[in-house]
């Protein structure tokens, strides 16, 4: 599946007409099918709002109907019916004797891990069964150590719990050995519960760091009865034979260097840097019987930021190199602030079997998505896509017969509007997501993210740009090609001052129909709003104060949008403030500057009540004509508190006043259902609003470059600029887009010369035939 497939407005007739011709949907009989994400449910829906829950690692139930979650900051597990996945619902919670740290499922029972040591240097643990459809615990068998992960072998004999006794990180900066030493325990599985056994196999002086104290980390066990450990500080991996309770084989997990990765927080995503790194395996996981994949967080001193493939001898079947990364910068989900440490974070893998093709998850814990491989050959891995998470998924599994993959993240955090959650994806789908990527330029992909605004680009009818906010520096715009799905970055553009690149919080722009464009720069501070001119190479020819009487009562939140009207000696420049000024309660500001005589008048635009514990401003301000604007009016509220998400519109006064001019607004569409038709966590920042050259209406979140944020971009396409806008752009003229402003040539004229092309080709060819000698 290309992301390229376009047909290209403005191209060459040729180029049109093969456009045209090679434009439907094919699909080759070998491609992948791809999962779509249809519901995140934030696991706090199991209590209150005012409960801190998290959701850390997932099992689901014999029948697949149910959801089991550990969930570590209440000391309980947690229950969600999926009898329909779409509509996931609260099922409880079981309230335990100590923190878990995992699940899974045999039968009719969870089988729960569960850590009760008073300190990290007095570990001690259960393993406690319930019975899922009563929640009552069965039975509890004392590990005597801190288990951090279970698994079921796949004929039900055995259970693997990988005991830990983790470091303690403030101890000599978290350097082991530190005793007492994890081992894996082997509970040998009766019909009777009662009669439930427990073994323990020893890991100790198998791992060259660190020998005395293996620390393992994951397990998981093949159909031969073997459970591989990912001993993860210890840079090591074993093999169990569990019947046999002994160490099959070991071997280092190795290291690895990889190029062409970002490894500085410096608010740049600059993919020029390397590492030398141990791998250092958490998450597991079988592929069939004889090879396995690790997912390499890294924790102790490495992380190489992908994940792995190994057969039962050590060889590296298969590396993700800078690969993984790679990922998370198309999609815009590359965390930079974690460059410096262990990137995207691989923390957990999963596999199963859907359409009779293998699939392997990967977790990127602080990219914030799991992405999703065709295994048939493990040694050649083919990418399908990333599902989009929130924030910091820990647990995956496949649900086959069901068809769905449920994702648990942990991360709750109530202050940002980050939810623990869990996310549900079902196979056979095509997905919603990504709706913008990036392409590639000089063989690395464009690095992107935090777009706070839109604007049509000049002579190219389906080209937007847009910019990026003080998420990033120096500031960037972003050609964004429309006509491709998803949309793509074909290219960047760095915002210049004497030549060098220069930071500014850019949350507005426009296109100068003269040339260049006019940026929005917030500031911290009131004084440090203005307007910005800048060239089409994007260096910067003017900046424009407001006035005093203003910024003395801007607050933190200044300039959102801007706009521009006329040309040459009329040409006019609009803003938009987000907040209310200090004393003007309800209203916020809309400016006008005239370019020529270089004054201000203001306007006075009526905001929507604000819901309770929330605020409400405007993000974006977009010229439909002369004297009408629209308006992006949103809260601040992420995920289910999200209310207010809107677009209006509003006519400017014939007269101005030495005031506030007052303007009556209009709405015209609710972004609200937009953005949560992909079943995420709804975005807070509908920050970019423009109509483009083709006579479209589209709109973008700013995703805060994933910092206290899911870090998903939703670009939307929200229809004709005659649906959206009817009263502003009706089709009178019998064109595509009556009074529309059209940057490019008319769609008519060129569908018009489309179909010329196509005709006069399809005449050579019927000449051609008649001319063709016979055989």
């Amino acid at each position: 599946m290309s992301f390229h497939t376009r047909v290209f407005a403005g191209a060459g007739a040729a180029g049109l007409v093969a456009s045209l011709l090679l434009s439907g949907p094919t699909q080759a009989a070998d491609t992948p099918q791809t999962f779509n994400r249809i519901a995140t449910f934030p696991v706090y829906l199991n209590t209150s709002a005012a409960d801190a829950a998290s959701a850390e690692i997932s099992a689901v139930s014999a029948d697949g109907k149910t959801v089991i979650y550990t969930d570590a900051s209440g000391d309980r597990i947690g229950f969600v019916n999926i009898a329909d996945p779409a509509a996931p619902a609260p099922a409880g919670v079981l309230g335990l004797p100590g923190s878990p740290t995992s699940v899974a499922v045999l039968g009719q029972y969870a089988l729960v891990a569960v850590s009760t040591g008073a300190d990290l240097t007095h570990p001690d643990g259960e393993l406690l069964v319930v019975d899922v459809a009563s929640r009552s615990v069965k039975r509890s068998i004392d590990l005597g150590g801190q288990p951090d992960s279970v698994a079921v072998s796949p004929d039900g004999r055995f259970v693997a719990i990988a005991i830990e006794n983790e470091r303690d990180e403030e101890v000599d900066d978290g350097e082991i050995p530190q005793a007492p030493a994890g081992w894996l325990a082997v509970v040998d599985v009766k019909p009777a519960v009662a009669d439930w056994s427990l073994r323990t196999v020893g890991l100790t002086g198998l791992a060259e760091v660190a020998p005395t104290d293996p620390e393992p980390e994951y397990v998981s066990i093949n159909s031969a009865g073997k459970a591989v450990v990912s001993l993860q500080e210890n840079n090591h991996l074993a093999i169990v034979d569990l019947a046999a309770g002994k160490v099959d084989k070991h071997f280092t997990a190795g290291q690895v260097t990889v190029s062409a990765v970002d490894t500085e927080d410096d608010d740049r995503i600059a993919l020029t840097g390397a590492i030398t790194a141990r791998r250092e395996p958490d998450g597991v996981v079988w592929l069939g019987a004889d090879r396995f994949a690790t997912a390499n967080e890294g924790d102790y001193e490495g992380g190489s930021r992908g994940w792995t493939v190994f057969d039962t001898s050590g060889k590296v079947v298969y590396d993700a190199g800078n690969s993984l990364e790679h990922l998370a910068v198309t999609h815009g989900v590359y965390p930079d602030k974690r460059s410096d440490a262990k990137g995207v974070e691989p923390e957990n893998v999963a596999t199963g079997v859907f359409g009779g093709r293998p699939y392997l998850f990967v977790n990127a814990e602080r990219g914030n998505f799991t992405a999703v491989y065709e295994v048939t050959d493990p040694a050649r891995p083919k990418f399908v896509q990333i599902i989009p998470t929130a924030n910091e998924p820990e647990g995956v599994i496949a649900v086959p017969s069901r068809g769905l993959v449920v994702i648990s993240s942990e991360l709750d955090d109530p202050d940002n509007g980050l939810r623990g959650a869990v996310t549900i994806a079902r196979f056979g789908q095509a997905p919603a997501y990504p709706s913008l990527v990036s392409a590639k330029s000089g063989g690395l992909p464009i690095a992107w993210g935090a777009l706070s605004g839109l604007t049509p680009a000049a002579g190219e009818p389906t080209t937007l740009w847009g910019v990026s906010d003080s998420v990033y520096a120096p500031t960037r715009l972003f050609a964004i090609d429309t006509a491709a799905t998803p949309a793509v970055i074909t290219k960047d553009l760095t915002v210049t001052k004497d030549g060098q690149g220069v930071a500014l919080d850019a949350e507005g722009l426009a296109t100068r129909p003269g040339g260049g464009f006019w940026l929005a720069v917030e500031g911290a501070k009131g004084p440090e709003n203005k307007l910005v001119r800048i060239d089409a190479a994007g260096a910067v020819q003017q900046e424009v104060a407001l006035p005093a009487d203003v910024t003395a009562k801007l607050g933190s939140n200044g300039l959102e949008g801007v706009a521009v009207t006329g040309s040459g000696a009329t040409e006019t420049v609009w803003v938009a403030v987000q907040r209310e000024l200090t004393g003007e309660k309800g209203t916020a500001r809309i400016g006008r500057y005239r370019v020529t005589e270089g004054d201000w008048a203001w306007l006075g635009y009526p905001l929507d009540a604000a819901p309770t514990g929330a605020w409400v401003g405007l993000s974006e301000l977009v010229a439909l004509d002369a004297d009408t604007f629209a308006v992006i009016e949103r809260d601040n509220q992420r995920g289910e508190l999200a209310t207010l998400k809107k677009v209006y519109t509003f006519d400017v006064p014939a007269t101005l006043g030495a005031q506030l001019t007052p303007v009556t607004k209009k709405l015209a569409a609710d972004v609200l259902p937009a953005l949560r038709a992909g079943h995420g966590w709804t975005q807070d920042k509908l920050e970019g609003l423009t109509v483009g050259g083709d006579g479209q209406v589209y709109a973008v979140t700013d995703n805060d470059g994933i910092d206290d944020a899911t870090g998903e971009t939703v670009f939307l396409r929200l229809g004709k600029a005659t649906t959206v806008f009817p009263g502003v752009f009706p089709p009178a003229d019998g064109g595509e887009g009556g009074g529309l402003p059209v940057t490019g040539a008319k769609v008519t004229t060129i569908v018009g010369v489309g179909l010329l092309v196509l005709a006069l080709g399809a005449g050579l060819f019927r000449l051609t035939r008649r001319k063709r000698p016979a055989a």
